[in-house]
């Protein structure tokens, strides 16, 4: 894990770290997920190999979740106490702005429920998903800053933008130095 910038934002500390999401110690890890909650790829493969299967099957009750919307299972074997498992668009359904922003404020909106210090979220629907990736950082650095703006009390003291690719952690730094 390494950081590439850590500066204040209204309050609220902001990391760009350039690693391992699965290898966080917030108290919650942002899932990039399919409607359907089945983890088998990318961010969410990797956190139910590293969570273990309680994830999935945690995943399995809640069943379909829809585009824009966020959902919550325990950690499993993870440091983070949750997983927040948020559902981006799919580069080309339409819309995939507004869907992208109600996934990354949704994900922001269940940490704040369960009163939540500490989040880590990737580059929620830059992979498999399609979404351009600097178009898609810029979407969901904005979306951050306008939560922390909108909602001053927020329990959500510290946020990281952790992904495993350099491209990526390079976009997020562009975005917040």
């Amino acid at each position: 894990m390494k950081v590439l910038l850590e500066k204040n934002y209204n309050g609220v500390k902001i990391k760009v770290i350039h690693g391992d999401i699965t290898d966080e110690c917030t108290e919650a890890i942002v899932n990039a997920a399919n409607s359907s909650l089945q983890h088998g790829g990318g961010v969410a493969g990797a956190i139910v190999k590293k969570g273990g299967t309680i994830i999935q099957e945690e995943s399995n009750r809640i069943g379909y979740v829809p585009t824009g919307k966020a959902v919550y299972t325990s950690a499993g074997n993870l440091k983070a106490k949750y997983v927040i498992h948020t559902v981006g668009p799919i580069w080309g359904e339409g819309n995939e702005e507004e869907k992208l922003r109600s996934a990354i404020r949704s994900a922001l909106e269940v940490a704040e429920r369960l009163k939540l210090k500490s989040i880590a979220l990737p580059a929620v629907s830059t992979g498999v998903f399609g979404y351009p990736k600097e178009l898609g950082v810029k979407v969901i650095a904005d979306e951050v800053q306008k939560y922390i703006d909108s909602h001053p009390e927020t329990t959500i003291r510290e946020i990281h933008f952790t992904n495993i690719d350099k491209l990526t952690s390079e976009l997020f730094y562009n975005e917040f130095k």
